[in-house]
């Protein structure tokens, strides 16, 4: 049977500090990369970050989606089903709910299985994310996380 695969990686020189994240996603013989680096942010941000861009660029929910990620928080938070806990109370105490309400919204479209995989161990896709994910982060064209400078702005973080 065809499946997505997708593996991603987040980064951040500084937690905060500039960020980036990086994503494959293959498909059969096709392959994608892509990349996006910020000015401030957090390295939990880009970890879940990556894993909504790589959902928003999916054209079809046809097929069973593969998602690897060397994120605890991220893999974690979805399989232990602490985000639907989470949204229940309001993500009262919880960080970057503007990327958990996205990811929630997103979810119900695809058959979506996460695997976590050990970061700098030599997994070759896992590796190639986290370079996307430096070089973006290190990238003189960052944008603005919008939504950590408004928590950030804001006096909540």
């Amino acid at each position: 049977m065809s499946q997505v695969l997708i593996y991603t990686d987040g980064s951040s020189r500084g937690n905060p500090g500039p960020g980036g994240f990086g994503v494959v996603m293959k498909f059969g013989n096709k392959e994608k990369t892509i990349s996006r680096g910020f000015r401030l942010t957090t390295n939990n941000r880009m970890e879940l970050w990556a894993v909504i861009h790589a959902l928003e660029l999916l054209n079809t929910n046809q097929y069973p989606v593969h998602i690897y990620s060397d994120s605890k928080y991220v893999i974690d938070a979805i399989q232990q089903k602490w985000v639907w806990g989470w949204q229940k109370k309001g993500f009262k105490g919880k960080k970057n709910e503007d990327l958990w309400m996205k990811y929630l919204q997103l979810h119900p479209q695809f058959n979506l299985t996460f695997h976590w995989v050990k970061g700098h161990a030599g997994h070759p896709d896992n590796e190639r994310c986290d370079q996307l994910a430096v070089a973006a982060a290190t990238s003189s064209a960052l944008e603005t996380d919008e939504g950590y400078e408004k928590t950030v702005n804001s006096g909540l973080l």
